[in-house]
């Protein structure tokens, strides 16, 4: 008899002790879960959309890239625009979108960095219509050609030309492996749309990083 009171009591016990070890196992789950929940809450969204993608997509990255370089030169920030520059390739500078590799000027980013702040003056093509040489500074150029109006209020594109006028586009053959951006201004009704602007910036890829190896203008030509 005293044994199996014994036997009772121990498997009280024991159930006792299963009980009061479930309670503590959901309390603790509960509390795991509150702590989630409250870290999740103070992860910003743009860093549980990468994790749950890997990366950011490429539109993103170069819409942000392209933004970056417009900024530099509305700001003529040439010091912070010289790192966009391919490594390798260096930059070149194209008037209209008939690209001329032979004829356009090109600069590595040491070359880019010495003339950007000379007064040294270079023939950067003929200004359609009239023939005649457009021949100014680096400096010149960006300010008063490649970024001749605000940019910065235009709109973007990727791989797309919204600019298309009565010149030859040769982007994609002269670069058949670049990325490009367009930053288009529609032209007014004033000029029936002619009065139209582009600004194009040719992208390729150098150890995991994209860099500049072109810019672009266009427009509408005589």
């Amino acid at each position: 008899m005293v044994t199996f009171l014994m036997e009772s009591r121990n498997k009280i016990n024991m159930k006792n002790t299963i009980f009061v070890l479930l309670l503590v196992a959901v309390s603790c789950k509960k509390e795991v879960s509150k702590d989630s929940e409250t870290m999740s809450e103070n992860i910003p969204t743009i860093n549980r959309q990468d994790s749950a993608t890997g990366k950011l997509s490429n539109r993103e990255i170069l819409k942000s890239l392209n933004d970056e370089i417009i900024q530099t030169l509305k700001t003529k920030n040439y010091t912070k625009f010289s790192t966009f520059i391919h490594p390798e390739k260096g930059i070149r500078f194209s008037m209209y979108a008939f690209i001329r590799p032979e004829k356009d000027k090109h600069f590595n980013t040491e070359d880019f960095m010495t003339y950007i702040g000379k007064p040294t003056k270079f023939t950067w093509g003929e200004k359609d219509g009239s023939g005649n040489l457009l021949i100014i500074s680096l400096g010149d150029y960006l300010e008063t050609w490649a970024f001749k109006r605000d940019f910065s209020s235009s709109e973007f594109s990727l791989n797309e030309f919204k600019g298309k006028g009565n010149s030859i586009n040769n982007l994609e053959k002269i670069y058949p492996e670049a990325i490009f951006t367009e930053n288009y201004i529609p032209g007014s009704e004033k000029y029936s749309g002619m009065d139209w602007n582009a600004l194009r910036f040719v992208f390729e890829k150098y150890q995991g990083k994209y860099y500049l190896i072109a810019v672009v203008n266009d427009q509408w030509t005589i």
